[in-house]
């Protein structure tokens, strides 16, 4: 039969203590922006709304369908950021040109934008714009550090 007492908490004995060390590291790894995650998800799924809570869907369809289809666009992003970040991180570069497009498109898309409407693309696009270059920020921090 095996010995298989052990002191608590020490597993320095333990055949796979390496593997499950590096394993430890990688899933950790990946990690970076969990603080970017949730607020990029939230603020696309406002951005899909904000049309209709700013009351700028009938005087601005064009500019309710843009932000309605970027704004599940940014939700798709945080949610893969949410579930597989260190396939989705790549893509934070999107997120930032996002951002960017969000805060033009009322010139760009609408006619006539009226205040409320600027200020609210003005907000969650740079709100967007930001989260996307703090992720991008963290993956080249997280890529230098890693050994090649």
């Amino acid at each position: 039969m095996a010995d298989v007492s052990h002191r608590p908490g020490d597993i320095s004995g333990h055949p796979d203590v390496t593997e499950m060390r590096d394993r430890y590291a990688r899933v950790l790894g990946g990690r970076d922006v969990v603080l970017v995650d949730g607020p990029v998800l939230l603020a696309g799924l406002y951005c899909a709304i904000s049309p209709w809570t700013v009351h700028f869907s009938g005087a601005q369809p064009q500019l309710a369908l843009n932000n309605l289809i970027f704004g599940i666009a940014i939700a798709v992003l945080g949610f893969g950021l949410a579930m597989g970040p260190t396939r989705m991180y790549g893509l934070s570069w999107a997120l930032a040109a996002v951002g960017v497009w969000l805060i033009v498109a009322p010139w760009v898309v609408g006619s006539n934008p009226t205040t409320g409407t600027i200020v609210n693309n003005i907000i969650i696009g740079a709100i967007t714009c930001l989260l996307g270059l703090a992720a991008a920020a963290t993956l080249m921090r997280a890529t230098r550090q890693s050994p090649a």
